[in-house]
């Protein structure tokens, strides 16, 4: 009878551990810290999610939680690191990187963002996989043929400036974007393409030297700009000419700006592997401002190259009403969407969950 009893206290007790274990995974939604609070979502390269037919779900989710967060996020901005695609005019995959001919992962892509066009300003890097035929062989890009500068209004409405692309034409992958906080902060994102040329430098250099500008606070998002090491990329072995990597992008534009205060690029990665897409540095502008340069990718998790995109991970950052804190972390709707896998929706690493601050 007393061995009965012990062993159904065991029994007892390893219920009440259980429950107690399952009471400390329980799953929030993501949440501002502070009312007054607004948001801008990071998304990752989305190659992966694309040149699949079976991952188009995801990103489609990501998109899809983020127009249903809008309101609750305060989110005001939505960027994307490039590589949108993983072969700009591929006509016959081969079946193991990518399943679709590139007509059909620009079609993907594209109705993924649908879900935030005149509903949030979004602004989409463009990466090397989405020039050439596979990968930057040339400047030729189909961006701009589903990624128009009036296709989301909002965007339209906030466009100050245009670069030009290699036939000499405006276009929006290399664009200004001008941006009030609702605490009065004045903005101005610049798109830079992939490697961005020296004019596309000399451009933004003009865009930012402006006096209309010279009070915002500047933000680049370009796809190749630091390394796993939070090293600026000094080179890469790709088969184009004027081209400028995340070293001469710094020293040639960044650096000499009095205002350019974030840097967001993607691009790198391996598999399974999360700190391996990611990085941080921070260094000083010629104003002595703070830059935070931020690197943010997941393509290779959730299975590497050829796995399901990334899990669904993005980056929520919030900008306190201080007008300086920004608080970042690291979360996947995809993961969100069970109770069976809530508990894996936010990535706890330091590396992606981390404050900066502005200047």
């Amino acid at each position: 009878m007393n061995l009965f009893r012990y062993y159904s206290t065991l029994f007892i007790a390893s219920l009440f551990i259980i429950q107690v274990g399952n009471a400390q995974e329980s799953y929030s939604p993501p949440k501002l810290s502070h009312p007054d609070s607004w948001s801008i979502i990071l998304l990752p390269d989305t190659q992966t999610y694309v040149k699949f037919e079976r991952n188009h779900g995801i990103l489609e989710t990501m998109t899809s939680w983020i127009s249903e967060n809008i309101e609750p996020l305060n989110i005001k901005m939505v960027l994307c690191t490039g590589d949108l695609v993983e072969q700009n005019e591929l006509l016959v995959p081969d079946g193991k990187n990518g399943n679709l001919p590139s007509r059909d992962q620009w079609r993907a892509v594209s109705h993924a963002f649908e879900k935030l066009d005149g509903k949030v300003p979004y602004i989409l890097a463009a990466g090397n996989h989405d020039f050439g035929y596979k990968s930057v062989e040339n400047r030729k890009t189909n961006y701009s043929t589903y990624f128009p500068s009036h296709r989301n209004l909002l965007n339209a409405k906030a466009l100050r400036a245009a670069g030009k692309n290699i036939d000499l034409m405006p276009s929006v992958e290399n664009a200004a974007y001008e941006f009030v906080s609702p605490q009065k902060r004045k903005f101005l994102f610049l798109n830079l393409e992939f490697a961005p040329r020296d004019t596309i430098l000399q451009w933004a250099k003009g865009v930012l030297s402006q006096e209309q500008f010279k009070d915002h606070t500047a933000v680049v998002l370009t796809h190749s700009y630091l390394n796993a090491k939070n090293q600026h990329i000094e080179k890469e072995n790709y088969p184009i000419e004027d081209r400028n990597y995340g070293k001469a992008i710094w020293e040639k534009l960044v650096a000499d700006s009095n205002n350019v205060q974030l840097v967001f690029s993607g691009h790198i990665g391996a598999p399974n592997d999360f700190r391996a897409h990611t990085a941080h540095k921070i260094d000083r502008n010629a104003a002595g401002k703070k830059v935070n340069q931020i690197t943010f990718n997941a393509q290779a998790m959730g299975g590497g190259w050829h796995g399901n995109g990334g899990d669904g991970w993005l980056r929520i950052m919030e900008f306190l009403p201080d007008g300086k804190t920004v608080i970042m972390s690291t979360y996947s709707p995809h993961f969100a969407i069970s109770p069976s896998t809530q508990k894996m929706s936010y990535n706890k690493e330091d590396y992606n969950n981390f404050e900066i601050q502005l200047d």
